[in-house]
């Protein structure tokens, strides 16, 4: 059996897969981000650390003891500082946080080449930018940066001990040189870094550590090897078979994802389209950004007091999509595709005297598939054909908020069975490769069907006139 281990910004859940690539046993810790201030996004990593030994112990001894290897996969961007004995000097500084603006620009003078290099625009949820920032802001603690780990690669440094990471984890800090897969001189001065401060680089299927002795013993395993692993993404379409030239997902988890995979290096940075390496070896992908998707959900809901996402989705089935008015803006903790501008605020516009807690509850659904319909089209503006894309994360539990996209998106939409597994199932079939050597073909292939969701041409007007009415407000805000 395999373990895949996939650190979220909201939880971390573990999960055992048997040899027929079915998940057998699953267990899940729950985690908090902190906002000590407007646009800030912090986490502990000792609370990973402690929700991963949680995940890892929910599931069954019997299980545990027959784990063969371990896969990584987790949130990505997020800058974990580490001295020279191993301790974390700050709280680290996630993906979705917007405090380092001004870096992304300076880092883009002093390096003219770096969308060449890196094949990304800079943005505030890099790594690189929140390393500039700290360098300035707290140059007690730069000066005594060891190294600079991503979420994923410090639960590796407390499990196995080893300062690694993986290729498509490591795209998305601005220091790696995408195309060569390496790290880059150039991109790593410019925040006043050297390769001595980076881990280690493998592909994803490779090994790359071995459980500590303590640590196996208190999870009853044996001590197993550690696969490279991936960022949340690409585990994701790992997990769901997304490997091949031209296959893609869409990903709606606390943030949402355009993701495809391609054989080749393709970037398109004045887009705001990532282009990353994939977590198998010599192939990328490119994905359109969002950074607030189902914890848009999280957020409507509270403020409507009515419970939870679940709750939010029923309350917006009661009424029929783009009905009314309302429009609502995505943007929790600004936006990357296409904009690039964390500067964008969520909110509702265009309430009236009929305004009704289920439209409102409809407006989140609309507002989160349209930002993600302005993805795609920087996606297709850069050459890519995307007709069919595969639903995981959360919010692919509805089939409801699927009608949207898919009419939204005009695409079909594909849902799977266990499709919310995907980073975690993703992390188990890495770990699998890492001890079997089977091939990408054996192992990632595509988990069974459950339902697929074609545009809806009763919804095509509605929505279509919302999107354009939504594209004109977002146009005007961005400018400002």
């Amino acid at each position: 059996m395999f373990l895949g281990l996939d650190l979220g910004t909201s939880g971390v859940k573990a999960v055992i897969v048997d040899e027929d690539g079915k998940a057998v046993a699953q267990g899940l810790a729950p985690l908090t981000a902190n906002s000590p201030y407007t646009g800030w996004s912090e986490q502990d990593p000792s609370a990973w650390w402690h929700a991963a030994c949680d995940a890892v112990l929910a599931i069954d001894p019997e299980f545990r003891r027959a784990v063969r290897a371990i896969g990584l996969s987790g949130q990505m961007h997020g800058a974990t500082l580490i001295d020279e004995n191993h301790r974390v000097l700050r709280p680290a500084i996630l993906w979705n946080d917007g405090r380092s603006a001004a870096m992304c620009a300076r880092i883009e003078r002093e390096v003219p080449q770096s969308r060449t290099i890196t094949g990304n625009i800079a943005m505030p949820g890099f790594t690189a930018p929140k390393i500039a920032w700290v360098r300035e802001h707290e140059p007690d603690v730069f000066a005594h940066i060891h190294k600079v780990l991503l979420p994923k690669d410090y639960l590796r440094l407390c499990m196995t001990g080893a300062m690694a990471s993986d290729m498509s984890d490591s795209s998305g800090t601005l220091w790696l040189d995408v195309a060569k897969r390496a790290w880059s001189d150039e991109m790593l001065a410019a925040t006043g870094l050297t390769r001595k401060n980076m881990p280690d680089l493998f592909e994803g299927t490779a090994q790359s550590g071995v459980l500590l002795a303590d640590v196996a013993s208190a999870w009853g395993m044996d001590r197993v090897p550690v696969a490279g692993g991936a960022g949340d993404n690409a585990a994701g379409a790992v997990g769901i078979g997304v490997v091949e030239d031209g296959d893609a997902l869409l990903s709606l988890g606390t943030s949402g994802v355009t993701f495809v995979a391609t054989r080749d290096f393709r970037p398109n940075p004045d887009g705001a389209v990532h282009a990353f390496c994939h977590c198998l070896p010599d192939q990328w992908h490119q994905m359109a950004v969002h950074l607030s998707a189902a914890s848009c959900l999280d957020w409507a809901a509270r403020l409507l007091n009515i419970g939870g996402p679940a709750e939010l989705i029923a309350l917006a089935e009661t009424v029929t999509p783009g009905a009314g008015p309302e429009l609502f803006l995505p943007f929790l903790n600004g936006e990357r595709t296409p904009h690039n501008n964390e500067r964008l605020r969520a909110g509702w516009i265009g309430c009236d005297g009929s305004t009704t807690p289920a439209r409102l509850a409809s407006a989140v659904l609309e507002g989160i598939a349209f930002a993600h319909a302005d993805g795609l089209a920087a996606l297709r503006n850069a050459g890519t054909t995307v007709d069919r894309m595969t639903v995981i994360g959360g919010g692919s539990r509805s089939t409801h908020w699927g009608r949207i996209l898919a009419t939204s998106l005009d695409v079909t939409l594909d849902y799977l069975q266990d499709g919310e597994l995907g980073p975690s199932m993703g992390a188990s079939r890495l770990a699998r490769m890492c001890v079997t050597g089977e091939s990408p073909a054996t192992v990632c292939t595509r988990p069974a069907l459950n339902a697929t969701i074609e545009p809806d041409e009763t919804l095509h007007s509605a929505l279509g006139q919302k999107l354009w009415e939504y594209r004109r407000i977002v146009g005007v805000m961005d400018t400002f």
